[in-house]
């Protein structure tokens, strides 16, 4: 990889992991659903006119919109506004490696190997850990829905796999504009009208700048220029750098944050990103420039589900994710993706 490009994906995984504590600060000025529901629109306006349409069913656009955009993100959100640490919740959310795995086991009959079965043990144990420290020095609830976004982020990446989109930027720009208004109605009902007035009464350039970087920072430039580096090189070679995500969230979160970082917290984030990398990369080849085909066409066709089956936070910011299934899957040499939240 060109020195460049090696700098660029550095770049990307760390823009992913500092947004864990941008939305901390985010959850500083507006309700946690609220907040979701500005990141999203943020996202898909004005791009929305400008990509054309999705070019898959619509099925899908919802059904990921739905899954991802709602359900994962909108978990997420309260998972970290109940008290779910930033750092942490940048590690645990790599689980969903784990769970795309499990479901394209179950929906897409793909069948994990011995060694990503391994893999998905060391990762379970890994949660298990992080659990017994949370539950010994923080909240229980949020950690637990920040699992349950992990479990929601597999069910958009295997849905993700069924929907084959040609231009993954488009389908998610798409994708963003499914979940503006559950979210803008759930939080009216939860969160309460008074509440969310009051948010934004309360605007200010610091949290415009919260939702800048998670939907600009995180989605549009992460996504588009992890894109970029998957039609350049062979997935093997991109994905790996995803596991620099909770590197970068723990260590932000450590820093700008001050979350302290115990022994235990240490084990789990060793045996959930080795875990995760056991499953998202068994079998994978080898990282050299995409060149060619010999031929009469010469013009590379990258599987167009490429782009997504790597960015792990399609939407967002990201987590490893296991071959072949965006972001992760069960089988198959393909990328493996991380973005946050």
């Amino acid at each position: 990889m060109r020195p460049a490009h090696l700098a660029l994906a550095v770049l990307i995984t760390a823009a992913w992991g500092v947004n864990f504590v941008v939305i901390e600060v985010g959850l500083d000025h507006f309700p946690p659903l609220l907040f979701c529901a500005l990141r999203f629109t943020a996202a898909a306006l004005p791009a929305v006119f400008l990509v054309g349409r999705p070019q898959v069913p619509w099925r899908w656009v919802i059904g990921v919109g739905l899954a991802l955009g709602l359900a994962k993100f909108g978990l997420l959100f309260v998972g970290m506004n109940q008290g779910a640490p930033a750092g942490l919740s940048s590690l645990v959310l790599q689980v969903q490696a784990v769970f795309t795995a499990l479901f394209a086991a179950f929906a897409l009959g793909e069948r994990p190997g011995p060694v990503r079965l391994l893999g998905m043990g060391v990762a379970l144990g890994g949660i298990v850990v992080a659990a017994v420290d949370e539950g010994t020095s923080g909240p229980v609830l949020g950690f637990a829905l920040v699992v349950a976004a992990a479990a929601f982020w597999g069910v958009s990446n295997v849905l993700t796999r069924k929907a084959a989109p040609p231009d993954g930027l488009r389908f998610m720009v798409w994708v963003s504009v499914v979940p503006v208004l559950p979210l803008l109605a759930l939080s009216l009902v939860f969160e309460g009208p008074q509440r969310d007035l009051e948010a934004l009464r309360g605007l200010d350039w610091s949290g415009l700048g919260a939702i800048a970087f998670v939907a600009w920072g995180t989605t549009l430039f992460g996504f588009g220029a992890w894109g970029f580096l998957l039609r350049t090189y062979d997935a093997s070679a991109v994905a790996p750098f995803s596991l620099l995500v909770p590197v970068f969230g723990m260590s932000s979160a450590a820093l700008l944050l001050g979350e302290g970082i115990s022994p235990l917290r240490w084990l789990a984030a060793a045996l959930l990103v080795g875990g995760v990398a056991l499953t998202s990369f068994a079998g994978a080849g080898g990282g050299r420039p995409t060149t060619p085909p010999p031929g009469p066409d010469p013009t590379p066709k990258p599987d167009p589900r490429s782009a997504l089956a790597a960015d792990p936070d399609p939407v967002a910011a990201p987590g490893p994710t296991a071959p072949a299934v965006a972001p992760a899957t069960g089988a198959g040499p393909a990328p493996a993706a991380g973005s946050p939240a």
